[in-house]
């Protein structure tokens, strides 16, 4: 049996999908929602607002040694919709994993949100080299609640 290459979680945030989608494509607060605990904070970066856009983060995890940055490029944007980037080491080309949000209005103030970590297009040695996935199903699932208390808490 193959092993996974990606993990989506789902879960229903009252909230509207535009004031959820404001917060997501504001690099300046992606360490509010960050599950894993590696986000430290944005590197003077500015709001996404289309695919192809680059955005750098600062970040911290045992995995690469501590301190480092990575560049993320947008590889979808639609506004109040879908928001998904791939993250590479500062000044590298992403090896392949990506994040994918979803959202899906349910009504005017409930939004269902997925969060997809997909890591397929990697090479498979290289995956297996890094320790895929680098996120756990877990983690995800708390990115998601501290998302839900983020937007509730502007």
């Amino acid at each position: 049996m193959a092993e996974p290459t990606s993990i989506t979680v789902t879960r229903s945030i009252d909230e509207p999908s535009d004031k959820i989608f404001d917060l997501l494509s504001n690099p300046e607060r992606h360490n509010e929602f960050d599950g894993s605990g590696y986000v430290v904070s944005d590197d003077r970066t500015d709001r996404i607002q289309k695919s192809g856009q680059v955005f750098r983060m600062n970040m911290n995890g045992p995995h690469m040694g501590g301190d480092y940055k990575t560049d993320n490029y947008v590889t979808g944007f639609d506004p109040n919709k879908l928001i998904a980037w791939q993250t590479a080491p500062a000044g590298e080309q992403p090896p392949g994993w990506e994040w994918t949000w979803e959202l899906q209005s349910q009504d005017s103030d409930q939004t269902e949100v997925s969060l997809t970590y997909d890591w397929s297009k990697m090479d498979p040695q290289a995956a297996q080299d890094l320790g895929m996935p680098l996120v756990s199903q877990e983690q995800l699932e708390e990115s998601l609640e501290q998302l839900a208390n983020a937007v509730s808490g502007e």
